[in-house]
């Protein structure tokens, strides 16, 4: 049965076609059998169409928005997110950050020195991270200490003075795409573009390089579909922010008349999804990494817990602290008491044995 992609792109297979397939090579049923069912039809759904195609997926996203290949993409989507536009000069390696997470959420990480010197890093996760905000900074930093070094390097090989440098030293931008954002951002349902900077108290101007842009998709593709019963695309960044996050078929082909040209990437990834044996390995792939990225998720989670634990823990020590500080000081005053009250007693004593005496002389004078 043809559904609704099939008409648009043929070369889409039917589930039929999918299964006689992997059941006539025996390293592709085995690994098809290893999967859940939940698993099996998750897959069968994306290469068929039945549920469309987005993405989410490592293998996919690496080669529709590979910079080396399709630069035009990468610039027109870039210079959309930051309402600039863009020219990428050089792909820069991200293994030089230095900054390894051992498992990893992210489904694509690029890194790009754009025309005027500019470094973007461009992120799309599948969860958000515990510590979003911690995580970014410590990228971003990492990635102005590389425009610094790049800078200053070219300077010594022109011949500069090193003072120089600092001069030369452009902005960094982190640039991260949520499929299901954090927590904080889920607070702001009717935003997704979160645009980051340090400014001062007072006022004052100062560049100080660092921006940073959070984009929710979960949020965005909320606002679409709640706009009204058909998505709207209004923009160019709405078409690739759908491209991104939406699967439906109907979502996809509104996309695709909206933006005629976006086609041809659906294609080129149903093209992709012909090739079962390299499609259900890289698929093989994301599950495995998808359980290690919960098993992270988890111990975030836990840390989380633990911290709050602490904090409730140093709270209630303060309190004990203050509580046995009280304690003595009542101790001390109700020993003070005691002491008060033993003179007290000495001089009743002394008292009733003057007045025995007093008595006594009495009697005798008498």
């Amino acid at each position: 049965m043809t559904n609704k992609l099939q008409q648009y792109f043929p070369m889409i297979r039917t589930e039929e076609e999918v299964l006689s397939e992997i059941n006539s090579r025996s390293h592709l049923k085995q690994m098809y059998e290893e999967w859940e069912g939940e698993e099996q039809r998750g897959f069968l759904d994306f290469v068929t169409g039945a549920k469309g195609v987005k993405m989410m997926y490592d293998f996919i996203s690496k080669e529709i928005l590979n910079p080396e290949i399709y630069k035009e993409r990468v610039e027109e989507f870039i210079s959309l997110l930051l309402g600039q536009n863009v020219k990428i000069l050089e792909v820069l390696p991200n293994e030089e950050t230095g900054l390894s997470d051992g498992y990893s959420i992210l489904i694509m990480d690029i890194v790009v020195e754009l025309e005027n010197g500019s470094i973007v890093n461009l992120e799309i996760q599948k969860n958000g991270y515990m510590f979003p905000g911690e995580r970014s900074a410590c990228y971003s930093a990492d990635l102005l200490l590389r425009q610094y070094r790049r800078v200053r390097m070219r300077n010594k090989e022109e011949g500069q003075k090193k003072k120089s440098c600092y001069r030369d030293i452009k902005d960094v931008y982190t640039i991260v795409l949520f499929e299901t954002s954090p927590s904080e951002l889920h607070r702001f349902r009717d935003r997704y573009l979160h645009h980051f900077e340090q400014t001062s108290d007072s006022g004052a101007k100062m560049n100080l390089l660092q921006k940073y842009l959070f984009v929710a998709l979960d949020n965005f593709r909320s606002i679409k579909h709640n706009e009204s019963s058909k998505m709207v695309i209004n923009n160019r960044l709405e078409a690739w922010l759908a491209f991104m996050c939406m699967d439906d078929p109907d979502d996809i082909l509104r996309i695709i008349e909206s933006c005629p040209d976006f086609k041809e990437m659906y294609e080129q990834i149903y093209d992709i999804c012909r090739n079962l044996d390299g499609v259900m390995r890289m698929f093989s792939k994301e599950l495995q990494e998808l359980d290690r990225n919960s098993v992270e998720l988890m111990v975030d989670e836990m840390q989380k817990d633990l911290d709050k634990t602490r904090e409730k823990l140093v709270e209630t020590r303060k309190k004990v602290e203050i509580q046995n500080q009280e304690l003595v000081k009542k101790n001390e005053k109700i020993e003070t008491q005691n002491l008060q009250l033993m003179d007290t007693r000495k001089e009743i004593e002394l008292l009733k044995k003057e007045l025995e005496n007093m008595k006594k002389l009495y009697e005798e004078n008498k």
